[in-house]
C-alpha cells in the first residue's frame, strides 16, 4: 500500500503525540520516494533523496517517528548513535560499517518473507522427516534397544525374534496416517526424540583487512561454500520443538539465496532509512583536545556515505546515492551551523521539534495505540488484577511528570516511565496476593506515592 502524506501522518499520530512539523517532514520525503519510482529511468537516477535533520531535546519523538516510519513502509531500518564512529586511524567502528548493518536488516527481511511465503510447503516437509524419525523401518535388526517401543516406553527387543517382530505402529501407510493424526492433535509435543541438526558454529579461522574492527571475520563457509561439508550434531530435544527445527530447516532449503541477496541489496539501495542520532555531539572543530580532536574526522568520514558511494559487503557491492539519511540531535551546545558547511549541504531539510508540554504527557498517557495506561493495565490483567486510574489522576501523573522535568533533566515522554514504575511499584509487588482485585488510582493516591519524588531536586549543582 502507497500512503498518500496525510495518510502518513495519520498513521504517525497513533504512536507519536504532537511535533506535526517534523512528521510533516518525513512524510513528504517518504512520498517522494514513491513519486520518484514513477519517473523514466533517465529522471529517476537524477532525483536524490532530501535528507533531514530533526533538532529537540530527548524523549519529544525523534527516533519514533523515523522507526515507525520505516515500519509503516516496510522498509530497511537502523539506528546508529554518531559517537560510536571514528575517523580513521582511531580506534573505534568506521562509518561504512552502518551500511553493512543496514544490508544485513534487508537481508533479513527478505529472507524472512520468503520463507513465510514457503512456510505451508516447509510444514508438509517437514512433518514427513519428523513421521521418519518417530516410525523407524517395518523390519529392523540391532542388538539395541527397539527406537519406536523406546519411544513409546517399550522394553526393547532382546532376541532375534524380538527384533524382527513389527513394531507398536510400524511404517506402513496406516501407521503413518496413525502418527500424523497423534501428531497434528499435540498428542506427542511433549516426547522427547534424538535429530540431527545443522552445525551452525563459526570457524574460529578468518581473513583480517583494514576496514573496521566490527568487519574483521568473515566466515570460512561463506568464502568457500560448498567445499567444505556442513556439519550436523545430534540434539535431544522435544517433538514439538523438532518440528519447528525441520520447518525452518526445510525452508531454508526451498528458497534462493541469490534471489534473496539480490533483491535485498536493491531494497537497501533504493528503501534503506538510516537514523543518526546524536549528530550534534560531533559537531565540534578540530582544535581542542581529547575526544574532540576527530570530531570533525568522524564529519567528513560520514560525508560520502551520505552523499552517494559504494560500500562493499560480503554480498556485494551497495551504493549508498538512495538511501534516505534522518539525522537527529538536541543541538543544545553545538548548533547545525557548527557542522562542516558539506555535510549541513546533504540534509537540506531542518526540522524543529517541540519540549512536551503538561498536556502533551496527558495524550501520551491515553491516546496512542501503544499508551503506558494501556501497557500497564494490561500487565495487571495477567495476574487477574484489574487497575483503574481516574480522570484527575492521569491528569497528576501528567502535571507531576512535567515538573520534574522543570525541576530536573529534561528527558521529554521517558520521565512518564519513571514516574509510572515508581507510582505502581508497591502494586506489582503485592498483586500476587491481592489477585482477583480490582484497584483504582485517583489523584490522592498519585500525590501520596509520588511527592518526595516531586520535591526532591538536584541541589548538587548548586555546591561548590
Amino acid at each position: 500500500m502507497e500512503y498518500t502524506p496525510k495518510e502518513i501522518v495519520k498513521e504517525l499520530d497513533k504512536y507519536i503525540i504532537g511535533q506535526h512539523k517534523a512528521k510533516k517532514a518525513v512524510a513528504v520525503a517518504l512520498r517522494n520516494r514513491y513519486r520518484r519510482n514513477l519517473l523514466p529511468q533517465e529522471m529517476r537516477e537524477e532525483i536524490m533523496p532530501k535528507n533531514i535533520i530533526m533538532m529537540g531535546p530527548t524523549g519529544v519523538g525523534k527516533t519514533e517517528i523515523a522507526r515507525r516510519l520505516a515500519k509503516l513502509v516496510n522498509a530497511p531500518f537502523i539506528k546508529v548513535e554518531a559517537t560510536k564512529y571514528t575517523e580513521v586511524g582511531y580506534v573505534g567502528r568506521d562509518v561504512e560499517s552502518m551500511v553493512r548493518d543496514l544490508v544485513e536488516v534487508a537481508i533479513r527481511m527478505v529472507k524472512n518473507q520468503k520463507m513465510s511465503e514457503v512456510a505451508d510447503r516447509a510444514k508438509q516437509l517437514a512433518e514427513e522427516r519428523l513421521l521418519d524419525v518417530l516410525l523407524p523401518p517395518r523390519r529392523k535388526r540391532n542388538s539395541g534397544k527397539n527406537p519406536l517401543e523406546a519411544f513409546f516406553g517399550g522394553q526393547g527387543a532382546e532376541d532375534k525374534e524380538d527384533e524382527e517382530s513389527e513394531t507398536l505402529i510400524d511404517n506402513s501407510a496406516d501407521g503413518r496416517l496413525r502418527m500424523k493424526e497423534m501428531l497434528d492433535a499435540g498428542e506427542l509435543d511433549g516426547r522427547y526424540i534424538e535429530i540431527e541438526v545443522q552445525d551452525n558454529a563459526v570457524s574460529g579461522m578468518g581473513i583480517f583487512s583494514a576496514i573496521g574492527m566490527d568487519d574483521l571475520a568473515i566466515n570460512m563457509q561463506d568464502m568457500f561454500g560448498n567445499l567444505f561439508p556442513k556439519k550436523t550434531k545430534k540434539r535431544r530435544v522435544t517433538v514439538k520443538e523438532a518440528r519447528r527445527i525441520f520447518e525452518q530447516e526445510e525452508a531454508q532449503k526451498l528458497i534462493d539465496m541469490d534471489e534473496v541477496t539480490e533483491e535485498a541489496l536493491n531494497k537497501a539501495e533504493q528503501e534503506g532509512i538510516i537514523f543518526i542520532d546524536e549528530l550534534d555531539k560531533v559537531a565540534g572543530r578540530e582544535g581542542g583536545a581529547g575526544p574532540d580532536v576527530s570530531r570533525e574526522g568522524v564529519q567528513r568520514d560520514i560525508l560520502p556515505i551520505v552523499e552517494g558511494t559504494t560500500v562493499m559487503t560480503k554480498y556485494g557491492p551497495v551504493k549508498t546515492d538512495y538511501m534516505l539519511f534522518i539525522a537527529a540531535g538536541a543541538f543544545h551546545v553545538a548548533k547545525v551551523s557548527d557542522l562542516i558547511p558539506e555535510l549541513q549541504g546533504r540534509f537540506p531539510v531542518l526540522v524543529q521539534l517541540d519540549s512536551l508540554s503538561q498536556q502533551d504527557f496527558k495524550q501520551i498517557l491515553t491516546q496512542p495505540q501503544n499508551a503506558l495506561i494501556k501497557q500497564y493495565k494490561a500487565l495487571m490483567s495477567a495476574d487477574n488484577l484489574e487497575l483503574e486510574f481516574t480522570d484527575d489522576a492521569i491528569d497528576e501523573i501528567a502535571r507531576m511528570a512535567y515538573v520534574i522535568n522543570e525541576n530536573n533533566e529534561n528527558i521529554g515522554a521517558r520521565r512518564l516511565h519513571t514516574v509510572m514504575e515508581r507510582l505502581l511499584e508497591d502494586i506489582s509487588y503485592e498483586m500476587p496476593v491481592s489477585g482477583g482485585n480490582e484497584i483504582i488510582v485517583d489523584k490522592a493516591y498519585v500525590q501520596g506515592v509520588l511527592k518526595e519524588t516531586v520535591q526532591d531536586k538536584d541541589i548538587s549543582k548548586y555546591i561548590l
